[in-house]
């Protein structure tokens, strides 16, 4: 129902959706597989559907995603997230309200009316409503080798 709302709201008055954005935006449907002896891998079903409604690029969305949870992941055949681990809904839920703050809302007139771009390895958001641009952080990999140090005693 809010999906349709939002779509008749974006054909009618395009310059009211940024700031409504925030507010209809659904709950993440977060499944988990696996068994208890097995892997465990939650999958984010409806995943596509926030990247087009943020207007983001997947690959984007889906790497801050895997850096915050310090996991990998792949988009499975039906388009949907599937990520190593256990993971709830609400940690969807606050992770991409992060996203929406870092990389889709305008800090001048708080619209989600705006552009990522990449401009010489920075990434910008540009709004359309005000025509405010700032630059956002670079997305850090949690995870990785890690290089162990050994502990020298000072005695």
């Amino acid at each position: 129902m809010s999906k349709k709302v939002f779509n008749i709201l974006r054909q009618n008055s395009p310059e009211l959706v940024g700031i409504w954005l925030l507010t209809i935006i659904w709950p993440p449907q977060v499944l988990r597989e696996g068994t208890e002896t097995g892997t465990k891998k939650t999958v984010f079903i409806n995943f596509m559907d926030y990247c087009k409604t943020m207007h983001r690029n997947v690959d984007h969305v889906m790497a801050f995603l895997l850096a915050e949870v310090g996991t990998r992941g792949t988009l499975d055949e039906q388009q949907r997230l599937v990520v190593r681990g256990r993971f709830t809904q609400k940690h969807f839920e606050s992770l991409l309200q992060r996203y929406i703050l870092d990389y889709v809302m305008c800090i001048g007139c708080k619209s989600t009316d705006t552009i990522l771009s990449k401009e010489n390895r920075l990434f910008f958001v540009r709004c359309e409503m005000c025509g405010s641009g700032r630059p956002v952080p670079p997305i850090k990999l949690n995870f990785g080798p890690r290089r162990r140090t050994a502990q020298v005693s000072r005695d």
